[in-house]
């Protein structure tokens, strides 16, 4: 691997590491005196929850009992928090079962409990609970829908809000009347909490009507059963001024933000200027990806709006409209349609990946691309072009033996982006 690289993959190494479990969750943790005679119990979904899970046992030494639901392959050894792993991006029948069996676990509690909820990104498909009138079935139909529409993020989770029995505020309703104490590990841009695994312990002030106008903006073809649900209002989350969630409190303790200033420091040990664009940068990943280029050429020909050698970071979650048959990926599709932006441009170097080692449906996190990626790919007969026309972005970089794998981080602050001008 040349210098270039390294230190690009330690940037990437350096901005999961600062999102760790082992790391973020035990200063957040309530002190036991806080308890009284009251139990503590610990809930959660999403692809950091089991590891955080981990983390609280590792650090309380009182009763402890609880459930959480993580992605397949990101379990984490507990003795007293039952682990469950359920398939994502699209759910499945163990996540509709840890859904119902969470929602037991809270059942009956007393003023004198407090839950602690373990939420990080990914848990809106690791907690498909569908409300009444809809099945499973439904659910994955939505969430293949989505997906593939081109919405953001902050849309997919509004629409799954009000297609869901336990997200948007109700499960910190069912936790009445114990304290809820939320620790939350951020994925979306904004670091909105409503936003985050769709909010399942947030007060929801969105409608029906508006999940109903982003599934009309993209032509989402949902089930005729959530679209009656949307229209007829039966959808309604948990309101803000809900007294069910009078003592339902937040606490960030991960965010995109954080990852960035942690990657920054490593690129100024190396000796180079770093420069945070943004954490919360949305768009097509293609045409982020233009724009980012764009940047890029211009301060290695003019040292303009940066002098170089420079690294620009940027963080967010773009968005893909699937129109090709390839394997997908976001972060790879934002690579390859940088590559031709740059064609070939020397001393220009990037990484991109998904920070929970996933990117799109892959276990492959992202990519490295060099300013001879594109030669590469000719001489092995890729036309980039082409496979970026057809989403296929995975198999280019993979045939390169460009492709960042990590297996599970265990963790999950967004995507990660970073370009490096020599």
């Amino acid at each position: 691997m040349g210098g270039e690289s390294a230190l690009l993959r330690r940037m990437f190494d350096a901005a999961v590491a600062s999102a760790q479990p082992a790391r973020c969750v035990p200063p957040h943790l309530p002190r036991p005196e806080e308890l009284g005679r009251g139990r503590l119990v610990v809930i959660g979904a999403g692809k950091a929850s089991a590891a955080m899970a981990q983390a609280v046992e590792d650090h309380w030494n009182g009763h402890l009992s609880g459930l959480v639901v993580t992605r397949h392959g990101y379990g984490a050894p507990c003795r007293r928090i039952k682990i469950v792993e359920a398939a994502h991006p699209v759910p499945d029948e163990s996540g509709l079962q840890a859904a119902r069996r969470m929602l037991e676990t809270v059942r009956g509690l007393r003023p004198e409990d407090i839950v602690l909820c373990l939420i990080s990104g990914g848990g809106s498909a690791l907690l498909p609970l569908p409300p009444p009138g809809l099945a499973l079935a439904d659910k994955q139909a939505v969430n293949r829908a989505m997906l593939a529409s081109g919405a953001t993020i902050s849309e997919m989770n509004c629409v799954r809000r009000h297609l869901s029995g336990i997200k948007g505020g109700r499960l910190a309703a069912a936790c009445h009347p114990a304290r809820v104490i939320t620790l939350l590990m951020s994925d979306v841009p904004g670091d909105r909490p409503l936003d985050i695994a769709s909010g399942p312990t947030v007060a929801d002030p969105t409608t029906c009507q508006d999940a109903l106008a982003i599934v009309r903006r993209h032509r989402m073809a949902l089930p005729a059963a959530a679209m009656a649900l949307l229209e007829s209002g039966r959808g309604e989350s948990v309101k803000p001024g809900d007294p069910r969630l009078a003592r339902a409190e937040i606490r960030m303790i991960a965010t995109p933000q954080a990852a960035l200033e942690a990657a920054a420091a490593v690129a100024r040990e190396a000796g180079f200027a770093a420069h945070i664009l943004g954490d919360a940068i949305e768009g097509e990943a293609r045409d982020v990806a233009k724009v980012l280029g764009a940047i890029a050429l211009q301060a290695a020909a003019v040292q303009q709006p940066f002098e170089p050698p420079c690294i620009l970071l940027s963080g967010g979650e773009t968005t893909v409209t699937v129109r090709g048959q390839g394997r997908g990926g976001r972060n790879v599709e934002f690579l390859l349609s940088l590559a031709l932006a740059l064609d070939g441009r020397a001393g220009i170097h990037a990484i991109a990946g998904d920070t929970d080692g996933v990117d799109g449906q892959e276990e492959i996190a992202g990519a490295i691309l060099h300013p001879d990626t594109l030669a590469r790919a000719e001489a092995l007969g890729l036309r980039a072009r082409e496979r970026l026309d057809d989403n296929d972005a995975h198999a280019f970089f993979e045939a390169l033996g460009d492709s960042v794998v990590t297996g599970p981080t265990h963790t999950n602050v967004n995507d990660f982006r970073a370009v490096l001008i020599g």
